[in-house]
């Protein structure tokens, strides 16, 4: 249940960020219609198809942290992962600009881009839908972090709720944004966008503190590393008996 909590925590504190983000995107979604009903049912479909995004990368990660979890390397990836964002808001990005190691990258999200510049000039559901999902393939600190939290589950179930439930808190925000967006004004958008690093900062410190399993509860709980090992003996005990008795 922590994790959950822990999950739309990070949704609904981080997307204030999103006002800055996503907020043009959402602003600008292909919504024509005046019934103020249909109007909030197209926002919900596009905010759907973010959702599902983050799902399937909660599925995709979720198979590399169990991968982790069962060779019982979780706990070394999560402060690992936990020290890689805490670099990232400490090392200036300028820093990482004098690298050109994501020209493939970027043409990737171009392609991303050019795809919803044309669904931009569609409107209804199916619009709507299909943009949220692009959308969430975008490049966004927060989604970043949020992965990050999913790998550190070890579970593939959990790993798919924590991005599910990660998008749910994003939710209330970016609901509103099409509909009460334009009173939001530009000074507020940069305020908010500056509080991400500090969002992203505490995240990368509880990542590594539940790694160094330090028996603290909902922070850094005690994590058995025996029982595998217990169970391994048990059973190859089992089997030593058994062959014996023949």
């Amino acid at each position: 249940m922590e994790f959950l909590i822990a999950a739309i925590s990070l949704g609904f504190l981080g997307s204030f960020h999103c006002i800055g983000m996503c907020g043009p995107i959402a602003l600008a979604l292909p919504i024509s219609t005046t019934n103020y009903f249909h109007k909030v049912l197209l926002v919900f479909t596009y905010n759907f198809g973010r959702i599902l995004t983050y799902a399937v990368f909660g599925l995709l990660f979720g198979l590399i942290g169990k991968g982790f979890a069962v060779t019982g390397y979780q706990q070394i990836v999560s402060v690992v992962i936990g020290s890689l964002l805490l670099l990232g808001v400490i090392i200036p990005s300028t820093y990482f600009a004098k690298y050109n190691i994501t020209s493939s990258i970027f043409a990737f999200f171009n392609k991303i881009k050019s795809a919803l510049g044309k669904l931009f000039f569609k409107s209804g559901h199916r619009s709507l839908f299909l943009i949220g999902l692009l959308n969430g393939l975008l490049p966004c600190g927060l989604v970043y972090m949020a992965v990050a939290g999913a790998i550190a589950t070890g579970d593939i179930t959990k790993s798919i709720l924590f991005m599910a439930v990660f998008g749910l808190g994003t939710v209330p925000i970016m609901l509103s944004l099409p509909l009460i967006g334009n009173f939001i004004s530009m000074p507020i958008r940069n305020s908010i966008r500056k509080s991400v690093p500090v969002i992203v900062g505490v995240m990368a410190v509880l990542l590594i503190l539940r790694g160094l399993n330090l028996g603290i509860p909902y922070v850094s709980p005690k994590i058995n590393t025996d029982t595998n090992s217990t169970a391994s003996c048990h059973s190859q005990k089992t089997t030593f008996n058994c062959c014996h008795k023949k």
